[in-house]
């Protein structure tokens, strides 16, 4: 891993050890911030240090306060004193270089950070070895490797600005030579950075800077900016009583909160402020989920503030929104319930990869057609045969200019276009695809339809929305054997009676699909399901519009493995494992996983899991995380509340894996959503089973601790008790069948 290098001089003690540059405290509260001190010489661009000050208070804390109002005070004081830094601060702290659907890479492996680090430090590969040993995490490594050593010749301050420019040019560096040239940038930087820069520079070059910044606290944060601090071009032309700014003599009355008793005092004008806050994070989330471009909302924002926004960045060809999420439910009951006499829809839930799909003519009129997953990533490339289909329906209507539809393409026989699995479709390859190299047919289930020709569909109901769809895109079996078909999403209306949904329900569970969507089809309202003593009657709108990168109960999965079980599958992170026994000796089994803490974004053990893997599986696993790889520790070196589990190593949290099981219990052991179903214990999962690693989701789409408790309330709602055992004492024993082990091998004890 690490190789021999040129030393540089050490000392016992370094000046450039810590920043010198001393700044205020980033997490105290915005309205009481001194945000006319100025934290560098004036007329200076921000420095690098100011960012990584920003870190520090931001890896120190678990608060979401606290996290929230230390990006909030970082990114207003770009915004007063450095503007141009805003935006290269914001790809920084969200630990990416630009936007999901046109990511822009690094290129560089633990291998190459590894030689520059000891080419910069002089120390061996095997001092650098020990020192990995010890922390397990490569940014305390050149922290540690470089705190000894002096340069000869001071370096100017690194500034934000210069370090994002110079992580383009690495990104953007290829052909022949380009590791070399790589790595002379790496350091470059790291000769330049001083203290705590070098710890979170390397974290930045490894993509994980393992601080509680995600993306809605970083949006959160900018919108109370800019009612805080808007650029000065802007505050000129905001009227005193914009919704969206608080001018500074309200800023000024407003009362520092108190520290010394229980007693709240009323303060209207930080209750004036809030709403102001409240009101401009509605607007920015909006923008967002709907055109997710820093760049743009950044250039938006400059141009007019927060009024207008979401005119100047509107809904884009050829950027991807969010999808809309579905709510799970367990059974045809809980949805009758749900929903009461609002119509609705059940689609069929096809077992295959989501697919957003955008087309447009060109201004010399040639279509132009480009795909995006579920996590707007553009896979255009994987699907030349559905890019060739679209391309063929824009020849047919000759009046078609522009479109973006959510669909799903499933894996079909060729001859028969009945369906297949999911693995067939997971066989083809990825990149660069050929359509004389597509081996595995499919079909495009087109299901919503939210831009047409120019309009915004959104905000209209669903009805008109399918209507639209449907009378548009019309079924699709192309004479080109090489292009994909097109067809709408197998349903069933509620007008048509609940025999008629129970019997479509029938349908779909002897299918291959995984089970039914139901979708409202005009907006309504229904009952509140938990509401108070004195609302007991309250009512709440339920809309049946697209809502972006939200889940609510007008859009409702059924899947037909959970009907009997928990409501649906979660979403978790392998972090730990023991070694196996028996047959298994020499596998990892049990294996820890993790949901996500709501309040904090970091992960927490929920259960082990032992049911689901082939023999196959289990070795890939094993290898996968060896213990002599960096995947693998005896040491916790990553940050993850274990609770009462105690793996026998820990695995580097870096995959997703979709888990059922039996029902959701309250547990001694796991801490997952402690406090939210009980004041005393967490939340585990009964009967956990291993479904497939989940490669199109990143840790940022792990289950949450939230989602986690609401399905326990789901479950208590419907009379089964949380109560009973957990796998708090799973033991791992001996099963005859070599190749998929059954959940009856789960022994679980009471605690």
């Amino acid at each position: 891993m690490f190789s021999l290098g040129t030393r540089a001089s050490v000392s016992a003690a370094s000046p450039e050890a810590t920043v010198s540059t001393q700044y205020e405290t980033l997490s105290a509260d915005p309205l009481t911030f001194p945000i006319n001190k100025q934290p560098w010489p004036k007329e200076k661009p921000a420095p690098y240090a100011f960012l990584v000050h920003a870190l520090v208070t931001l890896s120190d804390t678990r608060s979401r306060i606290a996290i929230i109002n230390t990006l909030t005070n970082t990114l207003r004081t770009l915004l007063r004193y450095h503007p141009s830094s805003l935006l290269p601060a914001l790809y920084l702290l969200s630990n990416s270089l630009s936007p999901p659907y046109s990511p822009i890479e690094l290129g560089i492996g633990g291998s190459l950070i590894s030689k520059a680090i000891q080419h910069v430090s002089g120390l061996t590969p095997a001092a650098l070895k020990r020192l990995y040993n010890k922390s397990g995490d490569v940014g305390d490594v050149a922290f540690e490797a470089k705190s000894n050593v002096r340069t000869l010749v001071p370096h100017p301050p690194l500034l934000i600005s210069s370090v994002y420019d110079l992580l383009l040019n690495i990104a953007h560096a290829k052909g022949q030579g380009a590791a070399k040239q790589k790595q002379a940038v790496v350091e470059k930087l790291l000769v330049a950075a001083k203290g705590e820069e070098v710890r979170f520079l390397v974290r930045t070059l490894s993509m994980n800077l393992r601080v509680g910044a995600v993306r809605s606290s970083i949006l959160t944060a900018l919108a109370r900016a800019m009612v805080l601090s808007p650029p000065s071009g802007v505050a000129a032309s905001i009227p005193y009583d914009s919704p969206f700014f608080a001018h500074p003599d309200l800023v000024t009355s407003v009362k520092p909160v108190s520290t010394e008793g229980k007693k709240k005092i009323h303060d209207p004008s930080r209750d004036e402020v809030l709403v102001k806050y409240a009101s401009a994070e509605a607007v920015i989330k909006k923008v967002f989920v709907q055109h997710p471009n820093y760049d743009h909302i950044v250039a938006g924002l400059f141009e007019g503030g927060l009024d207008g926004l979401s005119e100047r960045v509107p809904l884009t060809i050829g950027i991807p929104l969010h999808p809309t999420l579905g709510s799970p439910t367990r059974s045809l009951d809980e949805i009758y319930d749900r929903l009461s006499d609002l119509p609705y829809t059940a689609e069929f839930k096809y077992d295959g990869q989501r697919a957003q799909i955008h087309g447009s003519r060109t201004t010399e009129g040639t279509p132009s057609v480009q795909i995006f997953s579920r996590h707007l990533e553009n896979m255009t490339q994987k699907y030349p045969d559905v890019v060739l289909l679209f391309r063929y329906l824009f020849t047919t209507l000759p009046e078609l200019q522009s479109f973006i539809l959510d669909s799903e393409i499933v894996a079909i026989d060729p001859s028969s276009g009945s369906l297949k699995s999911f693995q067939e479709l997971s066989n083809r390859a990825r990149k660069d695809v050929k359509i004389q190299d597509v081996e595995v047919s499919v079909c495009v289930y087109v299901f919503d339809l939210m831009y047409m020709d120019g309009e915004v569909l959104l905000e209209r109901p669903f009805r008109e929305r399918r209507a639209l769809l449907r009378s548009q895109f019309i079924p699709v079996v192309p004479k080109d054997p090489g292009a994909a078909r097109l067809d709408h999403v197998e349903s069933c209306e509620s007008e048509m009676g609940r025999d008629c949904i129970e019997e479509f329900w029938m349908k779909a569970v002897e299918s291959r699909c995984e089970g039914l969507m139901i979708k409202l089809l005009d907006s309504g309202e229904v009952q509140e399901t938990n509401p108070s003593q004195k609302d007991k009657n309250r009512r709440k709108p339920l809309p049946a519009t697209y809502e972006p990168d939200k889940r609510n109960s007008a859009w409702l999965k059924l899947k037909k493995d959970y009907v009997t079980g928990i409501g649906d599958s979660l979403d978790l992170v392998p972090i730990g494992a023991w070694y196996g026994n028996g047959r298994k000796a020499g596998w990892w089994s049990p294996i820890l996983l993790a949901v996500r803490d709501s309040s904090n974004d970091n992960l927490v053990a929920l259960c082990k899991c032992m049911s689901g893997f082939s023999d196959t599986f289990y070795k890939e696993v094993t290898a996968r995380y060896s213990e002599v790889s960096e995947n693998c520790s005896q040491q916790p070196l990553w940050e993850c509340a274990i609770g009462g589990f105690k793996p026998d190593v820990y695995f580097r949290p870096h995959e997703v894996w979709e888990i059922r099981g039996a029902d959701i219990t309250l547990s001694p052991v796991s801490s997952a959503a402690f406090g939210l179903i009980s004041s005393t214990r967490g939340l585990s999962l009964r009967f956990p089973r291993f479904i497939r690693v989940r490669e199109d989701k990143s840790l940022q789409d792990v289950s949450s601790s939230e989602f986690l408790a609401q399905m326990c309330r789901d479950q208590q709602g419907k009379g089964i008790k949380s109560e009973g055992v957990d796998d708090g004492d799973l033991v791992d024993v001996y099963v005859e069948d070599e190749h998929i082990e059954d959940e009856d091998s789960d022994i679980l004890l009471a605690q």
